[in-house]
Parts: structure tokens; C-alpha cells; sequence
């Protein structure tokens, strides 16, 4: 049986599990892919759901901003023979390269793959040992950069935030302490690190360093930036009548979609307790009954889905919007070159 590791994926017997695409009826019957359509997979990943919709006639411009998936993308590239375009580029950049006339979809599968988990010289997990890096590009900004640099309070407000880490003054400045004499290299050394301040307890589900290295590779990657920009841009390169449709596995992730949804249906996401005016045209118009999880089989079958939400909006002939972060109200976790490091 497989053993659930805690950070999103299965260890099965004779190694790693890799990547499954989460929910793949689910997205396709959103998305509604035919020939002569054109749909953009702005995180190819393994390719599962470009696989998908190829099947099912359409057309695919496939994006990845890591090397490796690029690199392993390109015997289906060959197999589509012409039907698969696949580019190196961040998926917040997918308006460049739709066609002119638009796209008829748009899918993203936010966060990170089975593939780059299970890769230790990645170092997007604690349970293999590696180099303590979690960037997806493979350039910029390391984790060991940000854990090594940062000043503690900043440190604090990224894994308070971005990790719901409840314990996160005290790592951070646990942190701070001991990279005076010794800088952090590898994921299990922040690991036990971070188990020696906040000790595992027997009801914990998970390993006490899981919120932070999901603080960690969030912020490396600019993940919630990445996400709200691609919203923008898939509204501004989706034909009227073309479908936008998002996998995430986080509440920060899936609150940005649906606060985006929200403004874009000419509401604003207010409270509850007070009226919703519409005010102006809507740009999204919402496919099915709003927000979908996993069936109880998928996530039996396959981890990784037992947190996935699904949104999907139709786009309708109305101007995009502005490109306005404020409407996501992101926090202003400072870059590494305001830290002071």
C-alpha cells in the first residue's frame, strides 16, 4: 500500500508515484475540447492533461517554465505530429503566445508536480535529501537563498502566511540563530531544524516542517503573483465562448480564483451580509455549480486530489478589466532585495 507522505504525493512500493493528472474528466468536460480548437495548457507538467485534450481533437499550445518537463515533453510533441506546440515560459506569459484569433480554453493546474517532488535534487521535499532549492525555472532565487538571507521577521510573515504556520516566530528566529554559525544547505537539515523547535506530536498529520516548505517554495516561485497575472492574462487571450478552467490544492490559490471569477462576473466579492450590484458587464460567466472536489474514488486512488478544487468560467464578448492586484489582496511579502539580506 501506498504510505502518503504529507506534501502532496505517495510513496508506493519500488519508488515514487509520478505525476496523475488530478481530476482529468472533470477538466475536460469543462473545458470542452473539439477539432479545431485550440487550448492552452499553461503547466504541461507530464502532460496529462494535454494528453487529454488532444484525444479529444483539439489543438494544444502547452507551456512549463521547468527545463526538465520541456525536455521530457518532446517525444509527444513528435507523437501529435504538429497538433502540440510546446514552449518554456511561465504560464503568467500565456497571452503571448496565443494566436490571433484567440484561444477556445485555458487550463492551469497550480503548485507543484509529483515529478518535482520526487526529484531530491530539486529540493522541493524534506523527505528526499537535497540541495535545499525548490525553484521550478531552475534560476533566481533559492530557498537556501531566502532561509540563509532573510531577516527573521520576514521570515516569519512567509511562513505565517504563505504556510498557516502557527509556530512561525520561532522557526524563523531558530532560523536565524543558526545559520550565524552554519548556513542551511540541504532539506533535511532545515527539516530537523525545524522538528527540534516544534516537535512532532502523535495527532499531527503531517511533519511540523510541511507548512514551511510550502511557505518556502510558494515565495521562491512567486506562486500567488504567477497565478493572479495568469488570470489577467487568459481574460485578455480567450475568445468569447471560450473556457477558462483551474485546478488548486490550496485555500491562498483557490481564493484568488474565485475572487477573480467574483469581480469578473460584474460582482464584487463582498459580504455576505450585503447585496451584490451588479455594475458592470460581466467577462466570466461561471460553467456548472461553481466550485468541484475530487469524487471520494479519485482521492482514494490518488492523494495528490483529496485537496484539488476545480473553477471554470465561460469568457463572453465583454472588455477585459483592468489587471488590478489589489482585487486579490495579496500580501506584501517583501522580494529578497528588500529584505535587507
Amino acid at each position: 500500500m501506498a504510505a502518503y507522505l504529507g506534501d502532496g504525493h505517495t510513496e508506493a512500493d519500488g519508488g515514487p508515484v509520478r505525476h496523475i493528472p488530478v481530476m482529468l474528466e472533470e477538466v475536460l468536460q469543462a473545458l470542452a475540447p473539439a477539432p479545431g480548437r485550440i487550448i492552452l495548457d499553461g503547466t504541461f507538467g507530464a502532460g496529462g492533461y494535454t494528453r487529454g485534450i488532444l484525444a479529444a481533437g483539439a489543438d494544444v499550445i502547452a507551456l512549463d517554465r521547468d527545463p526538465n518537463a520541456i525536455a521530457g515533453g518532446q517525444a509527444l510533441v513528435a507523437e501529435a505530429g504538429g497538433r502540440l506546440k510546446l514552449i518554456a515560459s511561465r504560464f503568467s506569459a500565456l497571452a503571448d503566445h496565443a494566436p490571433p484569433g484567440g484561444l477556445d480554453g485555458v487550463v492551469l493546474d497550480v503548485g507543484v508536480s509529483s515529478m518535482q517532488i520526487d526529484e531530491a535534487e530539486r529540493g522541493f521535499s524534506f523527505q528526499r535529501n537535497g540541495p535545499l532549492d525548490m525553484r521550478m525555472s531552475a534560476s533566481g532565487v533559492s530557498a537556501a537563498d531566502v532561509v540563509n538571507r532573510a531577516k527573521a521577521g520576514d521570515l516569519a510573515r512567509i511562513f505565517g502566511f504563505l504556510g498557516e504556520e502557527k509556530q512561525a516566530g520561532r522557526i524563523a528566529r531558530a532560523i536565524e540563530k543558526r545559520r550565524a554559525t552554519e548556513p542551511f544547505v540541504t532539506t533535511r537539515d532545515l527539516a530537523n531544524l525545524i522538528e527540534s523547535v516544534n516537535p512532532r506530536k502523535a495527532k499531527d498529520k503531517i511533519h511540523p516542517a510541511t507548512r514551511v516548505f510550502q511557505a518556502l517554495r510558494i515565495f521562491v516561485n512567486d506562486e500567488l503573483g504567477e497565478l493572479a497575472r495568469a488570470l489577467f492574462a487568459a481574460e485578455r487571450a480567450l475568445k468569447p465562448g471560450g473556457r477558462l478552467v483551474v485546478v488548486s490544492f490550496h485555500s491562498l490559490e483557490d481564493r484568488i480564483v474565485k475572487r477573480f471569477l467574483a469581480d469578473r462576473s460584474g460582482r464584487a466579492a463582498g459580504s455576505r451580509h450585503l447585496p451584490m450590484v451588479e455594475d458592470r458587464p460581466a467577462v466570466f460567466e461561471p460553467v456548472g455549480k461553481g466550485m468541484m472536489s475530487a469524487t471520494r474514488a479519485e482521492a482514494e486512488e490518488n492523494p495528490r486530489a483529496r485537496s484539488a478544487k476545480l473553477r471554470a468560467a465561460e469568457r463572453t464578448g465583454a472588455f477585459a478589466g483592468s489587471a488590478d492586484l489589489s482585487i486579490f489582496d495579496l500580501p506584501d511579502l517583501a522580494s529578497l532585495e528588500k529584505m535587507g539580506a
